[in-house]
């Protein structure tokens, strides 16, 4: 107030002032309030998609579940991430989010839900972080709206679904995030280093994929943090170093160890953990690689089906090894049967679309994260103008000079959150190697960080003096949203009875917007209910069949997995009928039965054998060859070796190779009844043919 009694308030906030409790201690109240309720409401929303039926999932991926179970077996095969428990080949990933699965485990018993819960609940801690982040800077606002696009962001859901590595890499990567803001604020060594170790920790869930949060982490500190820049820069580079030490430790324990005394390293190709991290979990999936998009390894002269060859190998086909063999011509295998959902009985997407700035909204990834992207783009922009303004996104009774500010608290939120949406949306838009479709749920946090952001700026930049950019941007986020939807339920067809309510209220709302700057937040809030109307929706069609373990995804039309230990019951009986009969004749101390691929063993590990997977998960690792096998059947460690199932098209290692020439099959016959599928499984006996075994 001045001497007069007039107030210092601009016209502009006058409304929004007026709207508020009447004392400080009111306004403190009445915003705790909100934000407790709001806190709350994203949780429910988050806890109720992530486990809503999740039982029927079963194991989900049964890669992981049966890695969780050796690791179990023995304090080794737990150090070395063992995919099976006699430790012949590891898991392809690093070891920190196994470990938790199996920590929960030991707890609770092996069984499905101590594996899905601990991923399930990540997911919901995620969404509880990302509201305490955009509350402390953003706002309450923001943080709900932010938060509650997270908790139905559909890709995002459907992971959280399951039991692979991308809950927990995703919640310590949003940790890095809010460890490194607090440190950009106060300058701390604390918190600077707590980041680095929280990215360390994350490398050890996915590797290199952690690192797409250290741009803007490193760029809001050299920007925003207080301090000379050298000072900043001599602190990113000790955090740096601390990360490199975390992320590396586990790494260089594995390298020390001699190659016989640990596992070889799943899906490397020189038995190196470096190679693996560097080459087929690193820069091959953005250069391109074998098991890539149009690059799937084949034995030369196999059939492989146009199913097949689109889904990068990961349907069933007849193995060579029947064909090879001196047998009756084999039975047509059977593909596994989908959920019992009449509409979820596709096969999987297994990769994006070709690479381009429109990947993420084509078939495969558009579904599953596309649906607010453009919406976040906007909003990326509306709170970068906002910043550069200088208006404060908080209490509207606070004047903030409109001058660039290096310390505000929201460029570095910018700079951090947006700089991993940047950098993840330019990532999983141009790689040409790899890209699975639930790749996306990484994109999930930033993306809703700028839609919750952005939604807030439109409405101040529309209420405060510069009304016609904020009309512009919610104009331009709310168009292009609808457009993007319309083309993803059409493309779907799904929610298309939605179209008619979705257009009309987008319209009526960006009206009221024009009209009067009054109802600028009413009118962004009803455009922003409307957009996650569908996207929410889509997230729900999780709960209508198991998720497919390999390839998580959202959408009632997606490929289904099948519960349990990851096979039909028809396929079922056949496996049991299998392990009856390999355990009734005398099998190998260590391993009681050998498949070519991970994929085929798992369900065999999930029911309790101990057998292992000759060739690493995709039946073409060499982690051992025929003189090797031959060494186990001498010993009495091994006798039984499976052929055929997944993979088997994929050309094996010198281990199958020998058996293929040497051991000696035995008829379906003698293990099952004739009636069953035999899901394209052969039977060899390698007792007796040891010499036959080592030779060539």
């Amino acid at each position: 107030m001045t001497a007069s009694g007039q107030s210092t308030t601009p016209p502009a906030l006058m409304p929004a002032v007026a709207d508020l409790p009447s004392t400080p201690v009111e306004r403190s109240r009445a915003g705790a309030r909100l934000r407790y309720l709001g806190l709350a409401v994203v949780v429910a929303v988050s806890a109720v998609l992530n486990t809503v039926k999740l039982s029927q999932n079963g194991y989900a991926n049964i890669f992981y579940s049966a890695g969780v179970r050796s690791m179990l077996h023995s304090l080794h095969n737990f150090l070395f991430v063992s995919f099976d428990p006699g430790g012949l080949v590891s898991v392809d990933k690093p070891p920190l989010a196994l470990w938790l699965q199996v920590a929960s485990a030991k707890l609770f018993g092996f069984s499905p839900l101590s594996l899905l819960l601990p991923e399930a609940i990540a997911g919901v801690l995620t969404v509880a972080l990302l509201y305490m982040l955009l509350d402390r800077r953003m706002g309450t606002a923001a943080a709900f709206a932010g938060a509650l696009t997270l908790a139905v962001f559909p890709s995002f859901v459907a992971v959280s679904r399951e039991n692979g590595v991308d809950p927990l890499l995703i919640l310590l990567m949003l940790l890095a995030c809010g460890a490194g803001l607090r440190a950009t604020e106060t300058g701390s060594w604390r918190w600077l280093l707590a980041s680095g170790v929280l990215v360390g920790l994350a490398f050890n869930c996915k590797t290199l994929a952690a690192c797409l949060v250290i741009p803007g982490i490193a760029a809001a500190y050299l920007v925003c943090a207080p301090g000379s820049l050298g000072r900043r820069a001599a602190q990113l580079l000790s955090a740096g170093v601390l990360m490199a030490v975390v992320a590396f430790a586990w790494i260089a324990f594995v390298e020390s160890t001699p190659a016989s005394k640990r596992p070889y390293v799943g899906s490397s190709t020189n038995n190196t953990e470096l190679g693996l991290t560097f080459e087929y979990n690193g820069f091959g999936r953005v250069e391109g690689q074998v098991g890539g998009p149009g690059r799937v390894p084949v034995r030369p002269g196999a059939r492989v089906s146009a199913a097949q060859s689109s889904t990068g190998g990961r349907h069933p086909a007849r193995s060579r090894a029947r064909s090879r063999a001196k047998a009756p011509p084999p039975r047509t295998p059977v593909p596994p049967a989908s959920a019992s959902s009449s509409v979820r009985n596709k096969l999987p997407i297994p990769f994006g679309g070709p690479p381009g700035p429109l990947r993420l909204f084509g078939v495969g990834l558009g579904d599953q994260g596309g649906w607010m992207l453009p919406f976040a783009l906007f909003g990326l922009l509306g709170v970068a103008l906002l910043t550069l303004l200088g208006h404060r996104l908080g209490d509207p009774s606070e004047r903030v000079a409109a001058t660039p500010r290096r310390r505000d608290p929201r460029l570095a939120s910018v700079l951090v959150l947006g700089g991993w949406f940047v950098v993840e949306a330019v990532l999983l838009s141009t790689s040409k190697g790899i890209v699975h479709p639930y790749y996306v749920s990484a994109l999930a946090p930033g993306t809703a960080a700028m839609v919750g952001a952005g939604a807030v700026a439109f409405v101040w930049l529309a209420r405060v003096q510069q009304r016609g950019w904020g009309v512009l941007l919610a104009a331009c986020a709310a168009t292009a949203t609808v457009a993007t939807q319309l083309v993803l339920m059409h493309r779907e067809h799904y929610m298309v009875w939605f179209i008619p309510f979705l257009v009309a209220g987008t319209v009526a709302g960006l009206g009221v917007l024009v009209i009067t700057r009054r109802l600028a937040a009413p009118a962004v809030a009803l455009v922003l209910c409307l957009l996650l109307v569908a996207p929410t929706a889509y997230a729900t069609s999780t709960w209508l069949a198991p998720v497919q373990g390999t390839f998580p995804a959202a959408g009632p039309r997606q490929a289904a997995g099948t519960g349990g230990v990851g096979v039909s019951r028809g396929h079922l009986a056949s496996y049991l009928a299998l392990f009856h009969y390999v355990r009734g004749h005398r099998p190998g101390s260590r391993w009681q039965l050998f498949t070519d691929a991970a994929t085929t063993v798992a369900p065999f590990i999930l029911l309790g054998m101990d057998a292992g997977a000759l060739a690493g998960y995709s039946g073409t690792d060499p982690a051992i060859d025929g003189r090797g096998l031959a060494r186990l059947v001498a010993r009495g460690k091994a006798r039984y070796v499976v052929l055929g199932g997944e993979f088997s098209s994929r050309g094996g290692n010198g281990a199958t190779a020998a058996v293929l020439r040497a051991c000696e099959q035995i008829s379906p016959e003698a293990w099952q009844n004739p009636d069953n599928t035999d899901y394209g499984l052969t039977l060899f006996d390698c007792a007796g043919h040891e010499r036959a075994l080592a030779s060539g």
